[in-house]
């Protein structure tokens, strides 16, 4: 296209440079050019239109998925614990450090990899590891380009997918919310799955124990010792009235039962008060165990789905009319420094040829 600079006698003159720039000289100046700018413009114009039809420029399509992750952890804290002693209510809404925590899980490389396994993302961008030289470079653009996460003002997690395919991009969007849950959940088990068996191992070594303190125990039992307090009261009483009756053979028999009794009370009343300590530690290993049991074979959801991804529409890219104004704005604005440049160089060499 061949652009019409027009008569140089309407350019700026020699004698106008001493004079200060006004608003007259500004529209005297885009009146002068109109007809160029105008071209340009109109041109620019229809090749943004043209670049940015379904022909050329594919259209993408936007699917949102947005949920609120949860404030627990612990699935047994949040549901086996007495209300007075619960630090959270499971039910509540994940704040500002869960939200960040959330985004740290979604963008984890273990998710990111299960997300392109499960909709074999490679084929679906139409990358081919044979012919690439590196593949794995052009799915993270890919990726980066058409997938994004972001906490709203409201500290709800927004998932955002873009795609050429409408259903495709409600697929992954919801794909990835789903992949959340169980990405979370495996890494809250890499410490679940220890926990239970040190409790188990501790629970059994506490077994152990309170069996051998009960064997004990049997052992002063077959020897006689079965409950000391009350053996000794009754002894103390028989050996009285044997006594008051003057049965000296009686009371003979009854003192080495005493004496037996009184040689092992000590071992007795000591075996029998650390019985019962070890049976209440045992319940506590007890209840331990039993809510890790819980953690490691009971899933629960990790986020609160606001609004799940739908089929889109309309499509999201490219706003043509956003783009045929920028386009045209930026048009103008180039189009006019450039002219007014070609004025300033005219006037240089003007003034270079006067002298």
């Amino acid at each position: 296209m061949k652009i019409n600079l027009g008569k140089t006698d309407n350019l700026i003159q020699p004698e106008d440079i001493e004079k200060p720039v006004n608003l007259g000289d500004v529209v005297n100046f885009f009146w002068r050019w109109r007809k160029t700018i105008a071209m340009v413009c109109v041109a620019a114009g229809v090749l943004s239109v043209i670049i940015s039809s379904p022909l050329i420029t594919k259209p993408k399509y936007k699917a949102t998925h947005i949920f609120y992750p949860t404030t627990n952890n612990s699935i047994s804290n949040a549901l086996l614990t007495e209300l007075n002693q619960r630090q959270k209510d499971p039910l509540e809404f994940g704040e500002e450090e869960e939200a960040e925590k959330a985004l740290q899980v979604l963008q984890s490389s273990e998710l990111i990899s299960r997300l392109v396994r499960n909709f074999n993302l490679l084929k679906h961008y139409g990358i081919d590891p044979k012919k690439e030289s590196q593949p794995q470079t052009a799915l993270s653009y890919k990726i980066e380009e058409n997938i994004n996460f972001a906490r709203t003002r409201y500290l709800s997690i927004k998932i955002e997918v873009l795609d050429e395919d409408p259903q495709m991009a409600a697929n992954i969007a919801n794909g990835i919310a789903a992949l959340y849950d169980t990405v979370k959940t495996e890494i809250q088990k890499q410490i679940a799955d220890p926990a239970l068996s040190i409790v188990e191992r501790a629970l059994k070594e506490k077994q152990n124990k309170l069996q051998g303190l009960k064997d004990q125990l049997r052992g002063l039992g077959e020897k006689g010792v079965t409950n000391y307090e009350e053996q000794s009261r009754a002894l103390a009483e028989e050996i009285y009235k044997a006594q008051a009756m003057g049965q000296a053979g009686r009371v003979t028999d009854l003192m080495e039962q005493q004496k037996t009794l009184v040689s092992h009370g000590g071992d007795f009343i000591a075996l029998n008060e650390l019985i019962q300590q070890e049976a209440i530690k045992e319940s506590d290993l007890i209840a331990q165990y039993e809510k890790r049991l819980v953690d490691v074979k009971e899933n629960m959801s990790h986020k609160f789905t606001v609004s799940a991804a739908s089929k889109p529409e309309i499509k999201a890219w490219p706003k043509r009319t956003f783009l045929l104004l920028m386009t045209l704005l930026t048009t103008f604005a180039a189009i006019s420094v450039l002219l007014l440049l070609y004025e300033v160089l005219y006037l240089k060499r003007k003034t270079a040829v006067a002298a």
